[in-house]
């Protein structure tokens, strides 16, 4: 191990020193985006929307102080393989060495979080134009203690700011929002409440897509997504819609590119089960309030999902929650996943399927609450639960899977998806590395 971190500090350091001549040499504008959760959705609908100036952006989860340089060379990591290491440092030398009139005017990365000292550490060679925070929630409270530090740490983005540039926060949270000021830069906010300079009113979500008014000004437009099943999406939407505006686009133009807007894999997708019955895949990662918002979204999508019943009215479809453990929450862990429980009986969630040791407080937490002990499973594996739930699930259920990365709960939709042939078009984790992760 001591090795191993040995060669990772060397490695960062080479990336560093790449990523930074690399920035220098080309000064592209820089989009950074950091948040608890909400990141690469953001980071998504951002770059459709600036797609036509010439983007490059974070691949898959590049967010640390190996995959940012990464992303900014434009290549892939090589994991334990040397060759290909020495690759990709060609690949940056050459980048430094000719002019490459193809490199982006624009990259949009993503700047994770995971412990004190890490948006310093990103800080010192990426210099930001434009930062989007967009939330602020308990992850990583094993590193941080307390919420009120994560904040500290991830509001260095838009300190960091120059007056010259923006920043883009979510006007809903207020801690995101008195960030305003404590930045040099020109604020520009989003959200559903009155106030926010870019706002979406009269939401309807219905069968996977969602629609609303857009307010920018004095100016309304309708906004109608083919692919979206909650407000976290609705959020990265309107942060998109943010740097559309700051890059001079008018509503109409960054409605048009939207149309293409699909949510990244695991971050409520919607994918087809067997029988007839459709999946919510969250399963990307979980936090609290991630998994909270989660099961409102199951409980309002449920009945539109159902199949139409007798004289066209539509039947009644059973909602289920799939959860797995919610990870480094540190202290806060067991209430967290009480809460969870306790919402999953107030909504009236028909049933609850967890697996892990900490998803059992959850079950217990719901029965507690009033929930039937009977329409309540608990499992160890998500090989058993995934095998359960083939059998337990009906035609025109809605079943929303979610649990933190390490949970592995994507292996729960690749047993109970009508085309588990297509799991690696559509899940998270389905590279060689990931499967070989138990």
């Amino acid at each position: 191990m001591i090795i191993d971190n040995f060669m990772r500090s060397i490695l960062q350091s080479i990336l560093r020193f790449f990523a930074k001549a690399i920035l220098d040499k080309y000064q592209p504008e820089i989009i950074a985006i950091t948040g608890s959760v909400g990141k690469t959705s953001a980071k998504e609908a951002i770059s459709l929307v600036l797609n036509k100036f010439g983007i490059q952006k974070s691949l898959k989860n590049y967010n640390n102080e190996l995959g940012v340089p990464l992303t900014i060379i434009g290549a892939e990591t090589a994991g334990k393989n040397i060759f290909k290491w020495l690759a990709v440092f060609w690949r940056a030398k050459k980048l430094i060495l000719w002019k490459d009139k193809n490199y982006p005017k624009i990259l949009i990365l993503e700047l994770g979080v995971d412990r004190p000292g890490d948006m310093d550490y990103l800080l010192k060679f990426v210099k930001p134009n434009i930062g989007v925070l967009t939330r602020v929630g308990p992850v990583h409270l094993e590193k941080f203690g307390t919420q009120e530090k994560i904040l500290e740490e991830k509001s260095k983005l838009i300190k960091f700011l120059p007056k010259t540039g923006f920043a883009v926060l979510n006007y809903d949270y207020k801690d995101v929002l008195s960030l305003c000021d404590a930045t040099k830069a020109k604020c520009i906010t989003y959200g559903f409440e009155e106030g926010a300079d870019v706002r979406a009113k009269n939401i309807i979500f219905g069968r996977g897509q969602a629609s609303f008014t857009l307010e920018y000004n004095d100016m309304t437009t309708p906004v109608v997504l083919m692919h979206a099943v909650g407000a976290p999406q609705i959020y990265a939407i309107l942060s998109g819609i943010c740097c559309g505006i700051i890059r001079g686009m008018s509503l109409e133009e960054i409605k048009r590119a939207l149309k293409n807007y699909n949510p990244p894999k695991g971050r409520g997708n919607i994918i087809k089960g067997i029988k007839n019955t459709i999946i919510i895949d969250e399963t990307y990662n979980a936090s609290p309030q991630a998994v909270l918002a989660a099961l409102q979204n199951l409980k309002n999508l449920a009945p539109s999902f159902s199949p139409p019943a007798r004289g066209g009215v539509r039947g009644g479809g059973r909602s289920i929650a799939v959860l797995g453990d919610m990870l480094e929450l540190g202290v806060i862990s067991k209430d967290a996943h009480l809460e969870v429980g306790q919402k999953v009986q107030e909504l009236k969630i028909d049933y609850l399927f967890t697996v892990g040791s900490r998803a059992k407080d959850m079950a217990k937490s719901a029965a507690d609450s009033g929930m039937n002990k009977n329409k309540i499973y608990s499992f160890d594996k998500n090989f058993e639960l995934g095998k359960f739930l083939q059998e337990k699930m009906e035609e025109g259920d809605t079943i929303l899977v979610k649990g933190s990365q390490s949970a592995r709960m994507e292996k729960v939709i690749k047993e109970i998806m009508a085309e588990p042939e297509k799991a690696e078009e559509l899940l998270v984790r389905q590279s060689e590395e990931w499967k070989r992760v138990d």
